[in-house]
C-alpha cells in the first residue's frame, strides 16, 4: 500500500499517541511497574535501581540547569554529548554545521528566539551546550513499556482520530514549510490530545513509512500538563520500533542552544485577540541527505539521512493541518482543534496555516500546486480556504469544537 489517497494517508495517522493514551485508571493499575505485589524490599529496590539506570541513560550531564516557570527543569548538555550520539549509527560523531539555507521565494520570517517559558527570565543555555527538557521518574513510571518510552505506538480503531489537513501527494519534495498560530485547545480527558503540524512522508503504511513531524501540541499524557508545546516526531518503519518525540531517543541531532524541543510555548494566541505564530521548515541538504529543521530563521538542527530508508530520498507527501484523539468514539469529543472554533469565523478566530510551501529539486521554495483538503468529521472539525489575507501565500483556516447539535 503506497501513500496513494488521503484515506491512507489518515489511516497511517491513527498510529499515534498509543501508550500515551490508555484508559483513566490511576498510574498504580495501569502501569506494569508498579502492578504488582512486592514480595520483598529487595524487589522494590531493584525496581527503583532499574529506574535511575533508566533516568541515567536518558538524561545527560548537564553543565547548567534551568528552572523554568512552568516546572520544567531544563539542562544544559554538551552538543556531542547529546542523546543523538548514543544512536549505533551516529556513535563517534559530532554535530555538523548547518547548510546553507535554500534561496527562492522564502517567505519565512524573522521570529523571536524567546517564545518559550524556560527561556523568558533571561536564562540561556552556555555556547556549546544545547537545551534538554528533563526526563523525571513520573514520566517513566506513566509509560506502559520501558521500550517503548518517547515513541508513538500502533492502535487498532483509525477512527479515534480526527484530522483536518490539507495535503500535496504524487511529487518529488525536498522540504515544506508554514506559519500556524498557536493556540491551547481544551481537551476532554487527561489521555487525550490536540495537536497541530507538518508531515514529510515517504514509503509504504504496511512497514516502511518515513515520518518527520513537527508543529505544536497538546497532551497531558507526554508532559504531564496542558500547555501547548512545541514538538518534533520522527520514525523510519511505520511507527514499529524506530523513532521518538523530541530527544527521547537517539535521532535528532540539535545544533541549536536557544530552543528546547518539548518545551512551553508563550504566548499564546487568543480568540478576536493578538495572534500569535510559530514558523517552521524542514528541507534536505542535497549534499548530506539531512533534513534540517529551522525555526523562523534560527537553525535547530537535523535528522540524519542514515535513521531513514525512503526519506535518504525524496519525500513523495506533505501534509499541513490538526489532529485530534477521542478515546469514546463513535460518541463526539468535546476536544478542540485548533482555536476550537471553525474555520469559517475567519481571522483572529480561527486556527490557521499561512506561507504553505514546498521545496524544488533545485532549492527554490514554491507554492504547492494541486493541493486538496481532507477531513474525517467535517460537522465537528473541518478545514476550509478563500479569502484574501496580504502577503500569507497559500494558506488555510483548520479546526473546530468537537461535539456540537451538528456532530453528536
Amino acid at each position: 500500500m503506497d501513500l496513494s489517497s488521503p484515506i491512507i494517508c489518515i489511516f497511517l495517522h491513527s498510529l499515534v499517541f498509543v501508550s500515551l493514551f490508555h484508559s483513566n485508571n490511576s498510574l498504580e493499575t495501569k502501569n506494569p511497574f508498579v502492578n504488582q505485589t512486592f514480595q520483598s524490599v529487595d524487589e522494590l529496590h531493584k525496581l527503583k535501581d532499574t529506574i535511575a539506570t533508566r533516568l541515567k541513560q536518558l538524561n545527560k550531564p548537564a553543565v547548567k540547569t534551568i528552572q523554568s516557570p512552568d516546572g520544567d527543569i531544563i539542562d544544559c548538555v554538551l552538543t556531542h554529548e547529546q542523546p543523538a550520539f548514543d544512536h549505533p549509527l551516529l556513535k563517534g560523531q559530532k554535530p555538523m554545521d548547518p547548510p546553507e539555507i535554500p534561496k527562492g521565494n522564502n517567505q519565512m520570517g524573522n521570529f523571536s528566539e524567546n517564545f518559550q517559558l524556560w527561556s523568558l527570565s533571561g536564562e540561556s543555555c552556555p555556547d556549546g551546550t544545547i537545551p534538554i527538557r528533563r526526563i523525571t521518574e513520573r514520566d517513566i513510571l506513566k509509560t506502559k513499556s520501558d521500550s517503548r518510552f518517547g515513541r508513538k505506538f500502533p492502535i487498532t480503531d483509525i477512527h479515534k482520530h480526527q484530522h483536518a489537513i490539507r495535503y500535496v501527494q504524487g511529487g518529488e519534495f525536498y522540504g515544506a514549510q508554514a506559519t500556524m498560530n498557536v493556540w491551547t485547545p481544551h481537551l476532554e480527558n487527561q489521555n487525550g490530545f490536540s495537536l497541530a503540524q507538518m508531515w514529510i512522508l515517504s514509503g509504504s503504511f504496511e512497514k516502511d513509512l518515513n515520518s518527520i513531524e513537527v508543529g505544536w501540541q497538546v497532551s497531558r499524557a507526554l508532559y504531564g500538563d496542558l500547555r501547548t508545546r512545541f514538538f518534533t516526531f520522527w520514525t523510519a518503519d511505520a511507527y514499529g520500533n524506530t523513532g521518538c518525540y523530541n530527544l527521547k531517543c537517539p535521532g535528532f541531532v540539535q545544533t541549536n542552544k536557544a530552543i528546547a524541543l518539548g518545551a512551553a510555548i508563550s504566548p499564546i494566541s487568543t480568540y478576536n485577540g493578538k495572534q500569535f505564530e510559530i514558523s517552521l521548515s524542514v528541507w534536505k541538504d542535497v549534499k548530506t541527505g539531512h533534513w534540517w529543521l529551522r525555526f523562523g530563521d534560527k537553525i535547530l538542527g537535523y535528522w540524519p539521512s542514515s535513521l531513514f530508508t525512503n526519506l535518504k530520498g525524496v519525500a513523495t507527501m506533505i501534509e499541513w493541518g490538526g489532529e485530534i484523539v477521542n478515546l469514546h468514539y463513535p460518541e463526539a469529543s468535546t476536544t478542540q482543534m485548533g482555536s476550537g472554533h471553525f474555520p469559517d469565523e475567519g481571522l483572529q478566530k480561527a486556527a490557521y496555516f499561512s506561507r504553505i510551501q514546498v521545496l524544488d529539486s533545485k532549492s527554490h521554495w514554491n507554492q504547492p500546486k494541486d493541493l486538496q483538503n481532507y477531513a474525517d468529521s467535517p460537522n465537528c472539525y473541518s478545514v476550509t480556504t478563500g479569502g484574501d489575507v496580504p502577503d500569507w501565500g497559500s494558506y488555510f483556516y483548520y479546526g473546530g469544537p468537537g461535539k456540537n447539535k451538528n456532530c453528536p
